[in-house]
């Protein structure tokens, strides 16, 4: 077994695909207003479970994830469809509630880690972080390298293992440090950023819902 440039281009491959499905730097913007009030030490707790379960996620994808669907026979578009109604209720939640965080942030303690860990699986890793989108994607790259040899298909495996676990990285670096970004806009600034974010989470929510009518209907 050797590691060529096929090895190194398909890990590109895989990369490349899974970015713009993930958006680990949008994404960050978007989740901000669930971590809130974290310190630092606990923000980078929660961005290391976050990156943690985005991979388990991804990881159960490219390995059973075909077979899980098929067993319970669910299909991309209704899982594009579920999760675009969650994160669009997410994103209606969000809007409601940051208009009345000014009146109370005030009276309101710093939020602690451990209140929010019922957040990070649902909805933050799943569906906002990796959704419906990542899914069809590793569905798609799998599916890609089960067309090849045995050994081709374990090495084409490893180099998408090597894809995600880079795209998992690259949730916790940008989960971790987006609020010190924020901070720097001033309280103005942070305002507008969540208030922005909250409105793009009903929107992607709405348009996750949109792809997934879509191809049930194939109009």
């Amino acid at each position: 077994m050797h590691f060529d440039l096929p090895f190194l281009h398909t890990i590109f491959i895989g990369f490349l695909s899974l970015f713009p499905a993930v958006n680990p730097v949008g994404s960050a913007f978007i989740i901000d207003p669930l971590l809130g009030d974290l310190s630092y030490p606990d923000r980078k707790r929660a961005a290391k479970k976050v990156a943690l379960y985005c991979f388990v996620i991804c990881l159960v994808s490219a390995l059973i994830g075909s077979w899980i669907m098929r067993l319970f026979g669910i299909s991309i578009p209704i899982v594009q469809l579920a999760g675009g109604v969650l994160i669009c209720r997410m994103g209606w939640q969000l809007l409601n509630t940051d208009q009345v965080k000014g009146e109370k942030e005030t009276a309101q303690p710093e939020r602690r880690s451990g209140d929010i860990d019922n957040l990070l699986f649902y909805p933050i890793s799943f569906p906002m972080s990796t959704g419906a989108g990542t899914i069809s994607v590793i569905l798609t790259l799998a599916a890609h390298e089960e067309e090849t040899d045995l050994l081709g298909h374990f090495i084409n495996l490893g180099a998408l293992f090597i894809a995600i676990l880079l795209i998992c990285l690259l949730i916790y670096i940008c989960y971790a440090n987006t609020a010190r970004l924020i901070r720097r806009l001033g309280p103005r600034g942070e305002q507008i950023v969540n208030r922005l974010s909250a409105f793009l989470v009903f929107c992607i929510g709405m348009q996750i819902a949109y792809a997934g009518i879509r191809a049930l209907f194939k109009f």
